[in-house]
């Protein structure tokens, strides 16, 4: 079965692209991509639109892997599930070296891999349980970086979904 996707307006008025999408999904849009660059984030216009829709899937397009950690991507994700009754999707990407250098000041390195253990945390966020990961991202911190008071935690939250369509 085909779905009509779009990406919304994020270079005017987000109220006002918000309402253009709530038109588009009477007339029978099935997902809004809602991007973020360098512009306003995404995640709350993504709840707005949690609010302002009902059937409309919303999904980040993208979010930026660099930008926020692992853990925030899987919160953010599960909380735009949840207020969206399960109509979130989270779509991830490295960006490139122009914004993530240029405009957040952060090396742009590994994206492949950061990618890959971005989802991995994600998925074990999800799931609730509790986040242990060696490799980029070391969850919790190793004896001998920050205070050393670091735990193994799970999301307190139950997902309303074990698994959120990622892209």
């Amino acid at each position: 079965m085909m779905k009509l996707s779009m990406l919304m307006n994020y270079s005017s008025n987000k109220v006002a692209a918000i309402d253009e999408v709530i038109a588009y999904e009477k007339a029978g849009l099935d997902v809004i991509w809602v991007p973020e660059a360098y512009s306003n984030d995404a995640p709350s216009a993504m709840g707005y639109l949690a609010a302002k829709t009902e059937r409309v899937q919303i999904g980040s397009g993208i979010l930026p892997i660099y930008t926020r950690t692992p853990s925030l991507l899987a919160m953010t994700a599960a909380g735009v599930d949840e207020l969206s009754g399960g109509r979130a999707i989270l779509g991830l990407g490295a960006s490139g070296p122009q914004v993530i250098e240029g405009w957040h000041g952060i090396a742009y390195d590994r994206p492949l891999a950061r990618t890959r253990e971005v989802i991995e945390i994600c998925r074990m966020v999800w799931r609730r349980e509790k986040l242990l990961h060696e490799g980029i991202y070391e969850i919790p911190l190793p004896k001998g970086q920050g205070t050393g008071l670091g735990k193994p935690l799970k999301l307190i939250n139950h997902p309303i979904r074990e698994e959120i369509r990622l892209y």
